[in-house]
C-alpha cells in the first residue's frame, strides 16, 4: 500500500448534531484572510434568534429572522470565536450579526460578529469567564 487510504483522501461529509448540519471543515476566524474580513464587515447587519448552541462543541446555530432578503426562515451556522459577547449565547437569545460564504463552494452562510441584542428571559446566562458545567 502507499499509505494513502481512501479516507485520507476523500473529503469528509458535513456532520450532524441533531437536526442541523454541520459544516465540515469547520470554518474558523483565525481561518479568514484580510480581504474576507474586510468583506464581512461590508456585508448588511441581520436579526435572528439563536436556535441551538454548545459551548463544549464551541458551535451553534441561528433562525434567520429578518427575511426581507429570502422568502423562507434558515439556520444559520455560527461558530465560538465568531461571537462578540461577554455572555454565552442560548435558545431564545435575539442577536445580530452579518452573514458571509462558506469556502470551497459558498453555497451556504455562516454567522459572524454575532451579538446578542436581547437575552432571552427566564434562562440562566453565563458569562465566557465563567467555569464550564460538566
Amino acid at each position: 500500500s502507499n499509505g494513502n487510504s481512501q479516507s485520507e483522501t476523500a473529503a469528509a461529509p458535513q456532520t450532524h448534531d441533531g437536526e442541523f448540519a454541520v459544516p465540515y471543515p469547520v470554518p474558523l476566524k483565525r481561518h479568514r484572510t484580510r480581504s474576507m474580513a474586510d468583506r464581512a464587515h461590508k456585508q448588511p447587519v441581520q436579526h435572528g434568534r439563536v436556535t441551538y448552541f454548545c459551548r463544549q462543541r464551541g458551535h451553534g446555530f441561528i433562525l434567520l429572522t429578518d427575511t426581507s432578503q429570502s422568502t423562507q426562515a434558515e439556520s444559520i451556522f455560527v461558530h465560538i470565536s465568531d461571537i462578540d459577547e461577554e455572555y454565552v449565547p442560548v435558545p431564545g437569545d435575539e442577536v445580530e450579526f452579518r452573514m458571509i460564504p462558506i469556502p470551497p463552494k459558498n453555497e451556504k452562510y455562516q454567522a459572524v460578529h454575532v451579538r446578542i441584542i436581547h437575552l432571552a428571559p427566564g434562562v440562566t446566562h453565563h458569562k465566557w469567564s465563567e467555569p464550564v458545567d460538566q
